[in-house]
């Protein structure tokens, strides 16, 4: 599990291969990842937005903005949290993700949540050691 914590706000993350998702003759690698996000402040926050950086063992960087998070712009009250199942698809067998959450707090104040780097890894990823 990858885990940090930004403005009380706390991000964890964790990645599944899904390998009946997945085509090794197609170059398709799928994910699932699954993100818990928990209010450890005194304030009631909400997501408004997420921003996404996906590299591929290539080094192609795809960037994915958009509101909320699998349609939704959740609600975050004090010692609550939030958790939600979303994918990834890659050409490449491996790869690393890497965001942020644009939050508002109860009085208006925008911050960001960091997500932190996790990785994508499936046992088809070929590492090479000299």
């Amino acid at each position: 599990m990858y885990r940090q914590t930004t403005h009380d706000i706390t991000i964890e993350v964790r990645s599944v291969f899904l390998e009946d998702q997945s085509s090794v003759e197609e170059n398709r690698f799928v994910w699932a990842y699954q993100v818990t996000i928990r209010n450890g402040g005194e304030k009631t926050v909400q997501l408004l937005n997420r921003h996404w950086r996906i590299t591929d063992a290539h080094g192609h960087v795809q960037e994915v903005r958009g509101a909320g998070v699998v349609g939704e712009q959740p609600v975050i009250h004090p010692g609550d949290s939030y958790e939600y199942t979303s994918g990834t698809p890659l050409t490449t067998p491996s790869g690393i993700m890497v965001g942020a959450y644009e939050m508002m707090d109860e009085d208006g104040d925008h911050f960001e949540a960091a997500v932190p780097a996790f990785s994508l890894d499936s046992p088809h990823d070929r590492t090479a050691v000299n």
